[in-house]
């Protein structure tokens, strides 16, 4: 085993509560459990580790990977179901209505403007979102308050 497994191996141990928050916060319906989705982002990471470079935390290079995997992933299982099956199911009816009723608003948004909002829910800053996404902070700042005005009135329209 050489240095470079027994880093990855570290980062991982150090991130692996937070990869599994990711992995967690996707709903993929019945076509994925959460263990699936996280060895799918463990692969991913290992695969591209070679070109982690250290210029990002270790937190916002595994957000970047874990998301652009999960969101790859979630195109797939959209375009296998119904078109009319594009707004995922309420999966626990346990959970608020409210909070349920904005997920599943939040998956409604474009992409980037979902990576974003999922971005400021799961604690990034401004200045880690614009990096992950490739924007400037500004334009983060601009795009999260335009998601929110947009999240508010859908969900004004639905009640």
């Amino acid at each position: 085993m050489d240095n470079n497994d027994n880093e990855f191996k570290e980062i991982i141990g150090r991130h692996k509560d937070f990869i599994w928050h990711i992995c967690s916060s996707y709903r993929m319906g019945a076509a994925w459990e959460v263990s699936d989705l996280f060895q799918e982002v463990l692969t991913m990471l290992w695969r591209y580790y070679p070109q982690f470079d250290g210029r990002s935390s270790e937190r916002t290079w595994i957000y970047r990977v874990a998301t652009n995997t999960l969101l790859s992933l979630k195109r797939k299982v959209i375009n296998l179901q119904d078109t009319n099956a594009s707004i995922p199911e309420q999966i626990d009816n346990n959970v608020n209505a409210e909070c349920n009723d904005l997920m599943r608003l939040i998956e409604i948004l474009e992409e980037k403007d979902y990576r974003i909002v999922k971005a400021h829910l799961d604690g990034f800053d401004y200045a880690e979102i614009a990096e992950m996404v490739g924007i400037s902070v500004a334009a983060v700042s601009m795009r999260l308050s335009r998601a929110k005005r947009k999240l508010r009135k859908m969900y004004e329209y639905e009640k």
